[in-house]
């Protein structure tokens, strides 16, 4: 869920404006930025620039936008989903401007140029921010692909010819994970042996936005002699934007889903979205055999092309034993990790970039804390000076002394209820009379285990409550309780953890504090984030 903004003499812009989903809510509702900061501050944000299409990155736009009303800047495609979702919430879409990369736009003091990067969705970009005297590099999210399959690979002259940057503001996604991150010409390779070497109807599973992984799948259906169906909404919403801005004119002649029970199991590849295990994607319902037009047969094949979301392993994990339960033939991250690549960089991708720049100081940003923390060492390796790692709310200086921490703003969850943004309830019982003192914001950053859950870095905690308590006690207290609850989703450890958490802040203050909990999905050292 991205949204940054960049201020310089009292003049405001916003870099990105995305949702994120609160799976540890019953009926994972969006959740959006809240806007009380900046509202209270007195910011007014004079233009929006998106950096890629991604719904962490454009998500909350029909949602937010009304409070801005300021003009919108973003690449073809990007643009394109944005107008479709403005269509929805009958907005107009006068103020989205389309921006073609490498483009130079102006708001007040700043100067900004689009520059194109690879990414898993195409037109991403990173941002060149000029202000007074700053240079400022907004990477976005980016890695180096040699074979994009869509676009062109990165113009390391361009990137080279800004050097040296003051400041670069850094994916720090894959930052933990040596070498490099892999290309998507590789992967397009091993689908088509592997969609060569099946035998029965073939089901792949990815994100629909990953359009190269879209278009790689389609071409390798043709070469192995079989018709292509869509699946879900949101893949047939893309791939239609997609073809209409003619990156997919090669793609194959698309068969209607009805139509499929009148070819041939061995003569069908069927895209379908559902490989993180959402409860109403396509992928459930074919699991469920509640799809209206296929049934899966044994001998069937579905290949996971995308790699778990940190949270995901157990609704994933479940949806593979139901196509095991069918006999279905299954190929994922664990038996054929040829048959993915990440879109963000590793190490080596990192330093080359870099390398590139030769920035002065960086501030590392996306991911959890120990993706900042491993991308701090990569640039301290590097004779970058990165002493921060942000967190959500946190109000950063930059000027000729370097990076400083203002000021840390809660954010307390707003969420989209019934067609609006309300903000979260947080924990507190709706029949409770129990009066409230001061409010206790707790942002949880939890990975699935064997055995159950565990804490993974930092835990973010912000208690405005009269009454102080023992942090340190308090953690210790989490964890045990994580290591002692059974749950099988994030919606059902919140609501384990919920009665226990408000005891134990009854027994140790004398005024309980209105309690906003958020569970993240976070993951261990030896695991890497996806798109």
């Amino acid at each position: 869920m991205n949204l940054t903004l960049y201020g310089y003499e009292d003049h405001w812009i916003v870099v990105d404006c995305g949702m994120m989903i609160r799976q540890d809510l019953p009926n994972a509702p969006l959740q959006v930025p809240n806007l009380e900061t900046p509202k209270a501050l007195g910011i007014a944000p004079q233009a929006l620039y998106i950096t890629h299409g991604h719904e962490d990155h454009i998500g909350a736009v029909a949602w937010l936008w009304p409070h801005w009303q300021c003009p919108i800047y973003a690449t073809p495609l990007a643009a394109g989903l944005l107008r479709l979702k403005f269509a929805e919430h009958q907005l107009s879409s006068a103020a989205i401007h389309v921006v073609e990369p490498g483009e130079a736009l102006e708001s007040g003091p700043f100067t900004l140029r689009f520059l194109a990067v690879p990414h898993s969705i195409p037109e991403s970009c990173s941002l060149m921010v000029m202000a007074g005297r700053y240079r400022v590099l907004h990477s976005g999210d980016w890695k180096l692909d040699p074979d994009p399959i869509i676009g062109a690979p990165i113009d390391q002259t361009q990137f080279k010819a800004l050097a040296p940057v003051d400041l670069v503001v850094g994916d720090s996604t894959n930052a933990p994970l040596p070498g490099h991150s892999g290309s998507e010409g590789d992967v397009a390779k091993a689908l088509v042996e592997t969609l060569a070497n099946c035998e029965g109807r073939i089901i792949v599973s990815c994100f629909a936005s990953n359009l190269a992984r879209v278009l790689a799948i389609g071409r390798a259906a043709y070469q192995c002699g079989r018709r292509v169906s869509l699946m879900g909404r949101s893949m047939e919403r893309m791939v239609g934007v997609a073809r209409g801005l003619g990156y997919l004119d090669d793609f194959p002649a698309i068969v209607p889903a009805h139509d499929l029970g009148y070819l041939p199991p061995d003569e069908v590849v069927v895209i379908a979205t559902g490989s993180q295990g959402e409860p109403r994607a396509a992928l459930q319902r074919l699991a469920q055999g509640r799809h209206p037009h296929v049934d899966l047969q044994p001998g069937d094949n579905v290949i996971f092309s995308a790699k778990a979301i940190p949270g995901n392993e157990r609704p994933i994990g479940q949806l593979k034993k139901r196509l095991q339960q069918l006999g279905v033939e299954l190929f994922d991250e664990f038996s054929h990790p040829q048959l993915h690549a990440t879109g963000h960089p590793a190490q080596d991708e990192i330093t080359r970039f870099y390398q590139w720049l030769t920035p002065s100081h960086l501030l590392p940003v996306h991911g959890e804390s120990l993706h900042q923390q491993a991308h701090q060492q990569l640039a301290a390796s590097l004779g970058i000076q990165a002493p921060l790692a942000p967190v959500n709310g946190d109000l950063i200086r930059f000027d000729q002394q370097g990076l400083h921490h203002e000021q840390h703003y809660p954010q307390p969850p707003c969420i989209v209820s019934q067609n609006s943004v309300v903000p979260h309830p947080g924990l507190e019982s709706e029949n409770s009379t129990l009066p409230r003192r001061g409010s206790l914001y707790l942002a949880l950053p939890v990975t699935a285990t064997q055995t159950g859950w565990a804490r993974v870095g930092r835990l973010m905690l912000d208690n405005t409550s009269a009454n102080s308590f023992d942090e340190d006690s308090f953690s210790e207290w989490l964890d045990d309780q994580l290591a002692e609850l059974h749950a099988d989703t994030l919606a059902d450890l919140r609501l384990g953890l919920q009665p226990r958490l408000i005891a134990w802040l009854a027994e140790r203050l004398q005024h309980l504090p209105e309690v906003h909990l958020q569970i993240m999905a976070s993951e261990l050292p030896a695991t890497v984030a996806d798109d």
